[in-house]
């Protein structure tokens, strides 16, 4: 059935519209960024609020290995309370996000305890970038039109989301790292170890961070930040960990890693 639009979002040719994206694209990779989405779609679908998540999954097992929280906006006091949120991998949004290849549009339904929620959803690998849009629950919820407009908005939404996701990675090291990171870091500081035992070196505990660091693809002013040394220190800590192992430079050590 033919589906009209209401008058209100029945355009995107509007001078509005495309002033408000302009901002929008501006503030990509900036903490306004979720505020300016926010009140770009609130002027044509009503909403309370907008979070801007990357989910991070292990496809295989069907699981939600990392959420980053990208942004937030909104009347934050007219959400739902994070409490009341299930458990990652019990979430609403985790089966049609696994095996999903284009964007989506999800809606959750409120209930008593929960704001009306439409989610739109891009993949990119094993990374989800997820839109999600709020109503409280003593509101209506999301009309068919409204929907429409959305997942057509989505279009232009989502590869901005993408960007400012990626403009975030490029800015500054996360705040925490991905539960698979963590992992492998501890496997590799197992397997570091265990070749410092065979070869009966000591290192202190500062030379075998750097050469950690180094790798994992580290440079000396990241491993410095991380540290809260000057980056002098990580040269001088470098040079003293080589002189020790016997080798010169990242690709001396990942030979010395694996006994070459």
């Amino acid at each position: 059935m033919a589906m009209s639009l209401p008058r209100s979002i029945n355009t995107m040719e509007n001078p509005v519209f495309y002033a408000e994206l302009g901002e929008l694209i501006a503030t990509s990779g900036h903490a306004a960024f979720a505020a300016h989405l926010w009140q770009l779609v609130d002027q044509w679908v009503p909403i309370h609020g907008a979070e801007l998540n990357e989910w991070t999954l292990d496809e295989q097992h069907g699981r939600v290995l990392d959420i980053q929280r990208l942004g937030r906006a909104g009347q934050r006091s007219e959400l739902s309370p994070a409490h009341t949120l299930p458990p990652l991998n019990e979430h609403p949004l985790l089966r049609d996000m696994l095996d999903m290849q284009d964007p989506l549009l999800i809606q959750i339904r409120a209930r008593a305890d929960r704001s009306h929620q439409c989610s739109l959803v891009s993949r990119q690998g094993d990374r989800r970038y997820v839109i999600s849009l709020y109503r409280p629950p003593a509101q209506r919820g999301f009309s068919l039109a409204e929907l429409s407009f959305l997942k057509c908005l989505s279009d232009t939404l989502l590869p901005l989301m993408e960007r400012h996701a990626q403009l975030l990675r490029q800015a500054a090291p996360p705040e925490r790292e991905p539960a698979h990171t963590l992992l492998e870091h501890s496997q590799l500081q197992r397997e570091f170890d265990k070749r410092l035992s065979l070869s009966d070196i000591t290192l202190s505990a500062r030379e075998q961070q750097v050469c950690l660091g180094l790798l994992t693809g580290g440079t000396v002013p990241q491993m410095a930040e991380q540290l809260s040394v000057k980056n002098s220190s990580v040269e001088t800590y470098l040079k003293r960990a080589a002189a020790k192992l016997g080798v010169s430079g990242r690709h001396g050590l990942a030979k010395w890693m694996i006994g070459a």
